[in-house]
């Protein structure tokens, strides 16, 4: 299971196992998303991990809180790292191991460059299709219309979006409040706006890497909020 930094914690004995003295230490200053890489390590020494959902003695979740970066440079330059840590260089870097089920979860990982196109293609679609309609308010251009299968498919999408849309606000709301639960939904507009400029940023580091330049840990400055401010 990919472990995720901060908030993770090993057992002491699995950690010795990931010493490597080429590396100095269990973790590997070349990779990008060095804790990422010692999650799946661990499993392929046999190890486990395990989500653990719990609350302190006052109820309070245990977590680690801090604040993604707060602008767009510093959003897109995190995300971008690992996207090329995770979906690209990890991929020349850990392969395709295990078996089927491995190999679905390794996919769900690194396919984030390959749907930030899907996401610049799906809103070029739909500005072009509002402009269409908006022509066709005052000419004789309009879109053609749409055949039962692609009506089929725009409703199951549809369908998928508002689930996944409703999964975010329900369990961000059940976490920090309803008003955070309902600011998630428009936040996801903002969040594919950041993963389509970071799939850029992260193919051209990447192929960038490929010509010789090696890839730079881009450290962003993170904040943490106030402990007596949390919702």
């Amino acid at each position: 299971m990919p472990s995720a930094g901060v908030a993770c914690a090993f057992d002491r004995q699995m950690l010795g196992r990931l010493d490597d003295r080429g590396h100095g230490g269990p973790f590997d200053p070349a990779s990008l998303t060095e804790d990422y890489e010692a999650g799946l390590r661990l499993g392929d020494l046999g190890g486990r991990g395990v989500f653990v959902r719990m609350r302190d003695a006052d109820g309070g979740m245990v977590a680690t809180r801090e604040h993604f970066p707060d602008t767009v440079e510093a959003a897109v330059r995190q995300k971008a790292r690992w996207m090329v840590g995770i979906a690209l260089a990890g991929w020349d870097r850990l392969g395709w191991r295990g078996g089927p089920a491995e190999w679905w979860m390794r996919i769900r990982d690194r396919r984030s460059t390959l749907a930030a196109l899907i996401l610049s293609a799906a809103y070029a679609t739909l500005l072009l299709w509002a402009i269409l309609m908006l022509a066709g308010l005052f000419t004789d251009i309009a879109p053609p219309p749409a055949s039962p299968r692609l009506r089929m498919l725009l409703w199951l999408n549809l369908c998928l979006m508002l689930w996944r849309t409703g999964m975010r606000a329900a369990f961000v709301g059940s976490a920090y409040g309803w008003r955070y639960g309902i600011g998630a939904i428009p936040r996801t507009v903002v969040a594919n706006y950041i993963a389509i400029l970071a799939a850029r940023r992260a193919l051209f580091l990447y192929v960038r890497s490929l010509r010789g330049h090696p890839l730079r840990w881009d450290k962003t400055q993170h904040h943490f909020p106030d402990p007596e401010n949390l919702p």
